[in-house]
């Protein structure tokens, strides 16, 4: 009697090992699922952010260049018709799409005369994509993201 009980108790501890054994793996793979979907998730679309139909075309010179993941940002102090600056924040690609099409994060530096165009942010603040970059030399860059490249006219 004593060992149908032990056969039973250790089949039963069996039984719950494997059960806990499956239930770390099942969140083990829910939580490495989370993870790599949280980028995916966090990466918004373009057309949440800028309006494809104001496009903008402004000339200033470069304040800041913030050459960062997930995104560059290029800011240019621009001045209106009665001669008050404001700021304009340009998104560019990420780093290393621009880098691997012939930029360097030297490539623009405070004091740079440039002028920019791109698509104005949805909520009509100063900030847009980044889509073209022309020098004072009359060099031109692409700041956009790859899908962006060639729309801005």
């Amino acid at each position: 009697m004593l060992s149908i009980a032990i056969y039973k108790l250790m089949k039963f501890r069996s039984h719950i090992k494997g059960g806990v054994h499956m239930k770390v793996k099942l969140l083990l793979v829910s939580l490495l699922l989370l993870a790599t979907a949280a980028p995916v998730l966090a990466h918004h679309a373009f057309a949440a952010e800028f309006d494809r139909t104001k496009q903008i075309k402004v000339t200033g010179t470069v304040s800041k260049v913030d050459w960062r993941n997930p995104h560059i940002w290029i800011y240019v102090d621009v001045k209106d018709e009665n001669g008050k600056v404001s700021n304009w924040g340009f998104q560019g690609g990420p780093p290393s799409y621009l880098t691997r099409v012939g930029w360097t994060r030297f490539d623009l530096k405070p004091g740079t005369v440039v002028t920019m165009q791109g698509f104005r942010a949805a909520d009509g603040s100063n900030h847009a994509s980044g889509g073209r970059v022309t020098l004072a030399d009359g060099r031109t860059l692409f700041a956009g993201p790859a899908e962006e490249v060639g729309r801005v006219e």
